[in-house]
């Protein structure tokens, strides 16, 4: 991984080793118990908990990276896609393309979530925007406003179809439990692809956080550059909405850890914001399935038990700064 010299790399192995052991646990329970020696004869692992693994990893991994770009791109460290209002404009969409039956098209709640998602930052940037800066309270309060926003309209939209309703109300409170291998064959590339951009932009991103003047006088094209990383990222959270629904806090919390352990440098934070995030989505996932069994927690309840009071947290070590 880029970025990642020696002195780093234990930390690295160890998230690694920890994740690809998380995975063989997740595997492993569940309402239905398997001993590793049985795990690889089961069906439920093959078409049901593989899939559902997979897609966690993925999701979490896409949120992480997804929340350290946008805290470099908008010089804030509060900003994520769920409290920016991406990820509630995303499932917009994807409520509109449930009632339309485009579910059943490929790409179809992906497209209709990319473009709500899409839209949604449009707003954010235009209204935040002061000059060639971005104002941190007008930032904060348009994603909270637009959220509140987006949750009535997807409340308003359940109410005329009440007959749609349990699949939409899955779309707002996030869940791995439909994952199927359709859902990675669609989302896999899409992460894939958009983490590799963000890599690839993560010296850009560092630039960017001294400034927009800073950063064009070393030689970064800001507006291309932020145009550029605001579709991948908006696009692997509309897909990651698609397959799961609004997961929140992710991008706030794992980014914000690892800047406190091992500094602000993008060339580091990106790469592990890929590790630790699918880390602790597995992880939330895992809890949300096995707390209650045989019933199950939506994971996104656990991510926001954990985000929320973070979030409450560094609202609160950063107000003489607003």
């Amino acid at each position: 991984m880029a970025g990642l010299d020696y002195k780093r790399r234990p930390y690295w192995v160890v998230v690694l080793v920890l994740l690809i052991a998380a995975m063989a646990g997740s595997a492993m329970v569940g309402v239905v118990h398997y001993s590793w020696a049985d795990l690889w004869q089961s069906d439920i692992f093959w078409n049901l908990r593989l899939p559902r693994i997979l897609l966690a990893v993925m999701t979490g991994a896409a949120l992480s990276v997804c929340g350290a770009a946008y805290q470099s791109i908008f010089r804030n460290p509060l900003t994520d896609p769920y409290v920016l209002g991406i990820s509630s404009g995303a499932s917009l969409g994807a409520a509109i393309a449930i009632l339309l039956g485009l579910e059943a098209y490929l790409l179809g709640l992906g497209a209709c979530a990319l473009a709500t998602g899409l839209l949604t930052i449009l707003v954010i940037y235009r209204i935040a925007s002061i000059g060639n800066r971005m104002h941190t309270t007008t930032l904060l309060l348009t994603g909270v406003c637009l959220t509140f926003l987006i949750s009535a309209l997807v409340s308003f939209l359940m109410v005329l179809h009440q007959d749609k309703m349990e699949s939409i109300i899955f779309w707002t409170m996030g869940s791995f439990a439909s994952a199927a291998w359709s859902d990675v064959a669609i989302v896999a590339p899409v992460v894939v692809a958009g983490i590799c951009v963000v890599l690839y932009y993560s010296r850009d991103l560092n630039l960017l956080l001294a400034g927009s003047e800073a950063a064009k006088s070393m030689g970064v094209e800001v507006e291309r550059v932020k145009k550029i990383l605001l579709l991948v990222t908006t696009l692997m959270v509309a897909f990651c909405v698609s397959a799961c629904g609004v997961i929140g806090f992710v991008g706030l919390v794992v980014p914000h850890c690892i800047r406190l352990v091992l500094g602000p440098d993008n060339r580091r934070v990106v790469p592990y914001s890929i590790l630790v995030g699918a880390l602790f989505m597995l992880l939330c996932d895992t809890l949300a399935r096995t707390l209650l069994m045989p019933s199950e927690l939506p994971v996104g309840s656990l991510t926001a038990m954990v985000g929320a009071p973070l979030f409450i947290y560094l609202l609160y070590k950063n107000k003489k700064s607003y």
